[in-house]
């Protein structure tokens, strides 16, 4: 069984995520105008206010997901989470993602558990109510090279086809079938690795779309913590959504909606691409056109859109909107970079006239063995030091484990009250002085400065040893210098210890503290 401690810092501390996010956490004033609820049961329950005022179709959402989950096995508490989406006083706690293959980086697991930790949380605190747990798989997205490729332990597995259009229409063929031959070669060694490589091989299958084999593998691994998934490529979701589009198409109102937001937020943040004159795409089997005039009549599009609806497909200004228009939901869970996007739709979601949620930040985890974080913990660095450049983090070990003198401190602090010194003897003598006498005391500090960094350099190179074992250290906890959850793949951690990781990430979920987790495996 997993032994495992989690130690939490603040998003902050670790330096990898934005102003926008970190100003969004810290409640400051200038992000107040860009969201409508505060990250709290007290916002949750404003959410809830707001969202009965709205006609969810739920009926419409129940016999869908019914009719999707056709064939595969229900947990039955997934089971029940479907029928209560039938029930007015049920609410969702929704996470969205591409259907990356393989589930793509380790942050895929960490945002579908995160909605079940926070759905279980409100249950409790609001237990008049249902909270279901959603993961919304963004299977219309063309992006390719970042849907189709996963990382374990470094080597990449990319899935080259000449396939075009939506990642979730595409067919699983030969190619992709290599990546799996290839993967049990470097994961069968492990205790689980089979099990894992298994797993895929079930539900990857010749010919299936890669969102029916995302579906039956996500169903796999969270179906029995109830997780639904809900897969927007459908006709009679487009239909239910058919009202925004139609007005999309008309008045083209996301984009002046999100041009007004911008125009606030690039006063104080570095803003997201704001879009374009229509923010949807024309969806067919091999691909994925803008809607743009002239190309298009309206008149064309008008009668498209009764006729075929699923040919119609939000970019990232609306995809939002669909996914509240469809489900109860109250609570939307995303990365820094998702978060920075729905920060710019408030307005949009005011002007389709559909709910906004509490947006909450995903969970962050970094995984790092006992040993690991005792050697660093040897070498002079704290938590939060493992998150500075590597040449920050050999300084600091420098300094530590060094017995010479390396800072130049004191000496420049006195040398600054000497200077001060020489400048009020100076001035008593001609106040133009001042100038020369500021000079040389720039100078002279600039010096020793360079004097200080050149005794640091000198120092590091008696510490080779410790600068190659933190730099192994750091390809496993900052591959490529970045977090750990955005390069590597969660099979290399299921390979090892098996489906149990998953209870520990659940276990060491937060709700709404906003925290990011280092998890030490014992």
């Amino acid at each position: 069984m997993m032994q495992t401690d989690c130690t939490y810092v603040t998003y902050d501390e670790t330096g990898y995520f934005s102003k926008i996010v970190s100003d969004y956490l810290s409640g400051n004033n200038n992000m107040k105008p860009f969201y409508e609820h505060e990250v709290s049961v007290a916002g949750v329950r404003a959410a809830i206010q707001n969202r009965r005022l709205f006609n969810t179709n739920r009926k419409l959402l129940v016999q869908v997901l019914q009719a999707q989950y056709a064939g595969l096995e229900m947990a039955p508490l997934l089971q029940q989470h479907i029928q209560q989406l039938g029930e007015d006083n049920t609410f969702t706690i929704t996470t969205a993602h591409q259907p990356n293959i393989f589930t793509g980086p380790f942050y895929f697991a960490y945002k579908i558990l995160h909605t079940v930790k926070l759905a279980a949380t409100l249950a409790k605190e609001l237990p008049d109510c249902n909270f279901v747990p959603v993961y919304y798989m963004g299977s219309e997205d063309a992006d390719l090279d970042e849907v189709g490729t996963a990382t374990i332990q470094g080597k990449k597995y990319q899935w080259k086809t000449s396939q075009t259009g939506a990642v979730g229409r595409m067919k699983v063929d030969k190619a992709f079938l290599q990546l799996m031959t290839e993967m049990r070669g470097q994961l069968g060694v492990q205790p689980f690795g089979e099990e894992v490589v298994n797993l895929f091989q079930t539900y990857y299958t010749e010919g299936i779309s890669i969102q029916q084999a995302t579906l039956g593998l996500v169903n796999a691994l969270f179906g029995e913590y109830g997780v639904v998934v809900l897969v927007p490529d459908h006709p009679e979701y487009k239909s239910a959504f058919a009202p925004v589009l139609e007005k999309e198409l008309r008045e083209q109102f996301s984009h002046k909606a999100v041009s007004e937001t911008l125009e606030q937020l690039s006063k104080h943040y570095k803003v997201q691409a704001g879009g374009r004159d229509i923010n949807l795409f024309y969806l067919t089997d091999t691909g994925r056109e803008r809607i743009e005039f002239p190309a298009f009549t309206l008149e064309q599009l008008l009668d498209e859109l009764k006729t075929n609806p699923e040919r119609f497909s939000p970019n990232v200004i609306l995809r939002g909107v669909l996914q509240e228009t469809l489900l109860p939901d109250v609570a939307f869970i995303g990365g820094g970079g998702e978060l920075a996007y729905w920060l710019e739709l408030k307005k949009v979601f005011a002007a389709a006239g559909v709910p906004y949620p509490v947006l909450v930040l995903r969970n962050s985890f970094v995984w790092v063995e006992e040993k690991r974080a005792e050697q660093l913990a040897d070498m002079g660095l704290d938590l939060a030091d493992w998150f500075m450049p590597m040449h920050d983090q050999m300084n600091k070990i420098t300094r530590v484990k060094s017995e010479n003198a390396t800072s130049l401190e004191q000496e420049l602090a006195a040398m600054k009250q000497v200077y001060s010194t020489i400048e009020d003897a100076a001035c008593k003598v001609d106040k133009s002085l001042h100038q020369h006498v500021q000079a040389l005391r720039t100078q002279t500090m600039k010096k020793l400065e360079q004097l200080e960094k050149k005794m640091l350099r000198a120092e590091k190179r008696k510490f080779v040893h410790e600068g190659e074992r933190l730099e192994q250290i750091r390809k496993e906890l900052f591959p490529d210098n970045n977090l750990q959850e955005r390069v590597e793949n969660m099979s290399n951690l299921y390979a090892r210890y098996g489906k149990e990781m998953m209870d520990v990430i659940l276990q060491h979920s937060l709700a709404l503290e906003q925290r990011f987790g280092v998890i030490t495996i014992r």
